[in-house]
C-alpha cells in the first residue's frame, strides 16, 4: 500500500492508509506488527472510522465548550509548550572536530576493547575420549571433520566454532587455556563442568583503543547530549531571577 489510498470516507473526511500508518507508528512495535496483514489494517481503518465518528459527535454536543475539556486541553498545552521552548533552547548546538578530538583524547579509556580471541572446540564427555579424537586429528582428520563427528556441541553444525568471545564470557578452565594459546595450535583435553574440550585458537587480539573514526558519532552524541544538559541547567537559574521559586524539599 504504497500510495495514499482513500479507505473511508466519514462526514466528507477521507481516512486513508497513511493515516493508518500514522496510527501504527503511535503503537508499541510489537503491538503494531499484529496489525501488519492486510485484515489487520482494515482493523485500524475501522477503528479511525470509529474514533472519526465519536469526533463528530462531541463536537455535536458541544463537548468541546465542557469546562473539564478545557482544563485537559490546557494541561496538553503547557506540557507541548514546555517540550516546544526545550527544543527551541538547543537550536543550534553542534560539536566541533576539535572539541570531539579532545573528548577523544582525554577520555580514551571509555573506548577500550577488550581482548579477544575466536576457537572452535570439540566437547566430550571423558579424557579418555577426547585424547582419541586429538590422535586422529594429528593423523590428518581436520579439526572440523572431528567436531562434527565426534562433538557433544551444538557447535557441532559449524565444526566447533564458538565465534568470538572475550574474557569472562566462557568458563574460567576454558578461557585460561584458550587465551594462552598461539593462533592456529590445537589444546590438549580441557576439563569443565560440561566435559572434555579440545580446544583450537583462531586468533587472538590484545586489548585495545577503538580509533577516532569508529567512535566518532557516539562522542558527537554524547558532546551534544553534555551540553543541552549545561545549556538547560544555566537557563533554569538564570530564570530564578526573574520569577519567584519556592523549594519545599
Amino acid at each position: 500500500m504504497s500510495e495514499n489510498k482513500v479507505l473511508a470516507t466519514v462526514n466528507g473526511k477521507d481516512i486513508t492508509s497513511q493515516d493508518v500508518y500514522g496510527f501504527l507508528n503511535q503503537l508499541d512495535p510489537q503491538v503494531a506488527a499484529q496489525f501488519s496483514s492486510p485484515e489487520g489494517i482494515n482493523q485500524i481503518a475501522n477503528e479511525l472510522v470509529n474514533q472519526e465518528l465519536l469526533y463528530l459527535d462531541a463536537i455535536e454536543k458541544n463537548l468541546d465548550e465542557e469546562e473539564a475539556f478545557k482544563e485537559e486541553l490546557e494541561k496538553i498545552k503547557i506540557g507541548v509548550l514546555k517540550q516546544y521552548a526545550i527544543n527551541k533552547l538547543f537550536e543550534g548546538i553542534t560539536v566541533s572536530e576539535e572539541e570531539i578530538e579532545k573528548f577523544y583524547n582525554e577520555n580514551k579509556h571509555f573506548f577500550q576493547r577488550p581482548e579477544m580471541a575466536r576457537a572452535s572446540h570439540i566437547l566430550v564427555d571423558d579424557e579418555e575420549k577426547a585424547n582419541e579424537v586429538l590422535d586422529e586429528i594429528d593423523n590428518g582428520t581436520s579439526f572440523e571433520d572431528a567436531a562434527s563427528k565426534y562433538s557433544n556441541c551444538p557447535s557441532k553444525a559449524n565444526g566447533g566454532d564458538l565465534g568470538k568471545f572475550s574474557r569472562g564470557k566462557m568458563v574460567p578452565e576454558f578461557e585460561e587455556v584458550a587465551f594462552s594459546m598461539e593462533e592456529g595450535e590445537i589444546s590438549k583435553p580441557v576439563k569443565t563442568q560440561f566435559g572434555y574440550h579440545l580446544i583450537k585458537l583462531d586468533y587472538k587480539k590484545e586489548p585495545s583503543i577503538s580509533p577516532l573514526d569508529e567512535v566518532k558519532g557516539q562522542i558527537n552524541q554524547q558532546l551534544i547530549l553534555m551540553k543541552q544538559q549545561q545549556l538547560y541547567l544555566d537557563k533554569a537559574e538564570e530564570l530564578k531571577k526573574n520569577y519567584k521559586v519556592e523549594i519545599y524539599f
